[in-house]
């Protein structure tokens, strides 16, 4: 199969919806949008705090006064806005030749573009790729779709210093205005700082983090002595990775990383989804929707 940068954004997105969204709509009966519709802005009823109520509702202010724990419900938006926020640096270009990290990523904004746009829901980006961000305001329809896959696909990382995540989240803080479905797609290998302009951003919108991974970033074959080099600094070094003590080691670095960033978007309320190059995107996307449910309940 051709890698999605040897295709246009038309036959990219035709591929998208013969091997993922049809597949999708059969195994979630079109309600796929519905697990991802965020909360409208229309003040509805308080109430008092149940198990299981997301946090961020609680009004602490009736809540000082009542002593117990109250939560503001509101009514829900017919119509829907996503803004999609997407990593396109350096490290996004790890992964095999026939589907890297960055492969995945145009995969999943074409699968975006076409659910919620389809509906007549608009859809916008925010691309970042360590220099200038490019944003693409929201709107419906295949045309938009188009648009955003061809932005993703035609942007080239330029910088080799460490990706600033957080430069990405805070672009989406200062142009997202309205209360909007706000998607992060990122391998998340960042310098620090990210956490807070996250946990701004999830404070006014509804946000969904999704993690591209590679399996060799924590995981290396024994084939000998390689040489590795970081895409986004250019530093290479040689490893031997017959080393057993080295891969290991390897494997519970990869660990402590992954435990760290599931907690820093864990402390904004968000729930961290994670697709590998190796995973069949429509099973990723059922695993992502059965979570939702579960974030749901």
């Amino acid at each position: 199969m051709a890698s999605v940068h040897d295709l246009t954004p038309a036959a990219l997105l035709r591929r998208i919806e013969w091997t993922v969204l049809r597949r999708l709509d059969g195994a979630l009966q079109g309600d796929f949008v519905t697990l991802f519709r965020g909360e409208g802005i229309d003040f509805q009823e308080l109430r008092e705090y149940v198990p299981g109520d997301d946090l961020r509702r609680i009004d602490w202010n009736v809540t000082a006064r009542m002593s117990t724990p109250y939560v503001r419900d509101y009514a829900e938006d017919r119509d829907l806005t996503a803004w999609l926020l997407l990593d396109r640096s350096a490290s996004m270009a790890f992964g095999p030749s026939q589907r890297g990290k960055d492969d995945v990523l145009v995969e999943l904004v074409a699968c975006f573009a076409h659910i919620f746009g389809r509906g007549g829901n608009k859809v916008g980006a925010i691309v970042f790729d360590d220099g200038p961000t490019a944003t693409i305001p929201p709107r419906a329809g295949r045309v938009q779709s188009l648009r955003l896959i061809h932005e993703v696909l035609s942007r080239r990382p330029h910088s080799t210093s460490t990706t600033d995540l957080a430069g990405l989240v805070r672009a989406g803080v200062g142009v997202i205005r309205q209360r909007s479905l706000v998607i992060v797609i990122s391998d998340f290998i960042s310098g620090p700082g990210w956490e807070r302009p996250l946990r701004q951003l999830a404070e006014r919108h509804d946000v969904v983090c999704i993690q591209i991974a590679d399996p060799l970033e924590s995981e290396l074959p024994d084939v000998g002595v390689i040489s590795l080099q970081d895409n986004e600094t250019g530093e290479q070094i040689l490893v031997d990775t017959s080393d057993a003590v080295f891969r290991a080691r390897l494997r519970e670095l990869a660990g402590e990383q992954q435990r760290a960033l599931t907690a820093g978007v864990r402390s904004a309320g968000i729930t961290l989804h994670t697709i590998t190059t190796d995973e069949d995107l429509g099973r990723g996307f059922l695993a992502m929707a059965s979570r939702r449910k579960l974030a749901r309940r």
